[in-house]
This record gives structure tokens, sequence and C-alpha cells, in this order.
């Protein structure tokens, strides 16, 4: 057996845009943006100081939820009491989907007046209703928080209302790792985010209708969601995504002096990311990558995959200079187990180590019979691998 190279071929996913800014200035105290597909971060601005997220605190409730409803603990018809903690919330002076005391509204409604008009009430109505009480429920925002990733990251209530020091507490890059997991796990109720207004037929009143308070989803860019928060202390904040040409990237920044500067340096931030770089496929998980040659197998080949998504970002400069080879001991003798480790994916840029991924085997591959072991014993020692 020897060590062999084999080299494969990828695709570009890419924005055409001739316009490429070699540097960016957000006007931002905080700011980071990431490719959803490969994972890399391509800016960041001061991303690990502490923010209040005010109502961006909303994307973990709503995960919360989801994992109730994939786990089928809720239903999105269930309908859930109105307290008058909640109804206290639902008023002019701040975000509201103004449901009334002692109403009764289901999950779905709950989830679309904290998704789309960030409704404060909501949040509270939709946290005791599965977990009795606001405070019960922010024991499971916080495990949530802290199962996942976000290391600087503490819930106090369910609607990130509250002024220093009962204000929930993160930072752009735990709130990145929130919303990256949102669209990672939940593209079934992901598609609320980026609805343009919600209606509601409430008791008691006309049915009201209010607009998605990210107003970039309504600018037909491909901004897909997520979610605007505002404190006083914190001014105004955006975790942002936008789907274009295949690639998904997403923003989340603090500190943003007005609505109309959240909005357009949340659109520049993306922009930037769109335009200078471009996102690589290399292999998709539990999918065929290649097929290796076998020694003394039924099969002569076997085909392997990886287990995970291979992505790569690179700036557009660089997106020649990137390289990628299959490094294993063939041929590969059988007897070959399905999902044993074969060999090893290599990514370069610029001839130097970016990734590696184990390669597995798709299938089992039994050793032939002793006959045909002689037969080929014997072709290999007259031939050679010719």
């Amino acid at each position: 057996m020897k060590t062999i190279l084999i080299k494969i071929s990828f695709f570009l996913i890419f924005f055409n845009n001739s316009l490429l800014n070699a540097e960016i200035k957000v006007k931002a105290k905080t700011v980071i943006l990431q490719d959803f597909l490969s994972g890399e971060i391509l800016y960041e601005k001061e991303a690990d100081i502490n923010i209040y997220p005010a109502s961006m605190t909303k994307i973990m409730t709503s995960i919360v939820a989801f994992d109730l409803l994939k786990n089928g603990e809720i239903s999105l018809d269930e309908k859930f009491l109105i307290s008058k903690k909640a109804w206290r919330l639902s008023n002019t002076k701040s975000s509201s989907m103004f449901i009334m005391v002692d109403d009764e509204v289901s999950v779905e409604n709950l989830l679309r007046g904290i998704i789309i008009v960030s409704g404060n009430d909501a949040c509270v109505a939709l946290a005791e209703g599965i977990s009795g009480s606001e405070e019960e429920f922010v024991i499971l925002m916080n495990a949530k928080a802290s199962e996942i990733g976000m290391q600087n990251t503490r819930f106090s209530n369910s609607h990130g209302l509250n002024m220093p020091p009962s204000a929930n507490v993160s930072t752009v890059r735990d709130i990145l790792i929130m919303s990256n997991y949102l669209i990672k796990h939940y593209p079934e109720y992901y598609s609320y985010f980026g609805e343009k207004e919600f209606s509601w037929d409430r008791t008691g009143g006309d049915p009201i209708t209010q607009p998605n308070t990210n107003t970039l989803v309504t600018k037909n860019i491909g901004v897909d969601g997520i979610k605007t928060g505002f404190l006083t202390v914190e001014k105004y904040s955006l975790a942002s995504s936008i789907l274009r040409n295949g690639r998904r990237l997403l923003a989340v920044g603090s500190g943003f002096q007005s609505k109309r500067s959240r909005v357009d340096e949340s659109k520049n931030v993306l922009t930037y990311g769109l335009t200078n770089f471009d996102t690589i496929e290399i292999s998709k998980k539990n999918k065929k990558l290649l097929s290796l040659d076998t020694w003394l197998g039924k099969k002569e080949n076997v085909d392997i995959y990886v287990k995970n998504d291979v992505y790569i970002t690179v700036p557009k400069r660089k997106k020649n200079s990137i390289s990628a080879y299959i490094e294993y001991n063939g041929p590969i003798p059988a007897p070959i187990k399905k999902d044993a480790k074969l060999g090893v994916l290599n990514v370069f840029i610029n001839d130097k180590l970016f990734v590696q991924h184990d390669v597995f085997s798709m299938e089992k591959i039994s050793k032939v019979n002793i006959f045909l072991r002689f037969i080929r014993s014997f072709n290999f020692f007259v031939w050679g691998d010719a």
C-alpha cells in the first residue's frame, strides 16, 4: 500500500459585483459579521464587549418555544391565558401585541407577536403559558444559552425591556451564536422572522395589523430576519441575516445611533461581506465525495463521504489559490466496514493547509473469495498496479 493524493474539484457560490471595498468602517459600538455556511467571521469590531441586548433577547424566547414545539410538548394552536402581568406590558409606550387580560391567545399568534412586532406583552404571556411564571421560563433561557455556547450572556427576563442593573447582558458574538443556531435548527419556524407584517383578530376590538420592526425585510434585498432592539442606554441594535444566490450572511450590531443608522449600517455590513468574499463548497455532509480503489474487495471502488458540510470563505482575490486533496493509503484492503475512516480531506489556501476533515466509507465491502484473491494477486505480481 502507498499514500495517495487525489485532487478534488469544487464550485464557487458568489455574488457578482465589481465593487470591492478593501475596508469598511461601521458606525456602531460593536459589530460582527459571519458567513453562515462556513462559519468564518468576516468582520468584527469590539465583538466581545458587554451589551444590553434589549429585544434581541426575544430570539432566545422564541428558541425555547421552538424546542418545545419540535418535542411535541406544546402546539401552535394551543392557547394560553393572558395574565395581568402580561397585559400591563400591552401599551403604546413600548412594543406590544396588545393582548387583553383573561383572553386566550394561541402559541402561534404569541410567537408572531414576539418575532414580527416585538411584543413585550406576548413574551410574558408565552413564558407564563410554558413555565407557569416568567422567572421559571428564564431558567430555560439561560440553560439553552449555556448549551449552545453563549459564554457571556445572562437573561433576567423574556423580553429585554428592563434597564440596568436588572437588564439582560450579552455580546454581539453571543447573539450571533444564538442567531446561527436559530436558523440552523428551526428552518420550519424561521420564516416568521421574514414576515413583513402581523395581523390578528384580538378579542374585544378591531383586528390589529403592525409592520415588522426590522424594516430591512421590506427592502427586497434578500434580508429575511432577524430581530431589532432598543434601550436608551444601549441605543439601537439589530441581528440581521441575508440570503443571496445561495449564500447566507449574519450580522449583529449594537450601539447604532438611530433607527435609520441601524438599517443603513447593517445593510452596508452585509453588502461588504457579499461583495468582498466568496463561499466555496468543498463537500456536503453524508454525500458521496469520491470513490477510492479497493484491494481484493467484491467492489473495485468504495464511495467516501465527510460527516459535516465543508465550506470555506475567502477574499475574492484568493479564490483561485484554493486546492483540496484526499490523502489515503491505497488501494484500500477489504474487508471494509461501513463508516470506517479511510483517509483525510485536506484543503489548502496558497499551498498552506487551511482545514482537515476525516473521510469515511459509505458502504460495507466484503473480501472476494480465495480463488479471485489468487487471480488478482497473480495479476498484480505480473502486471503491477497499471
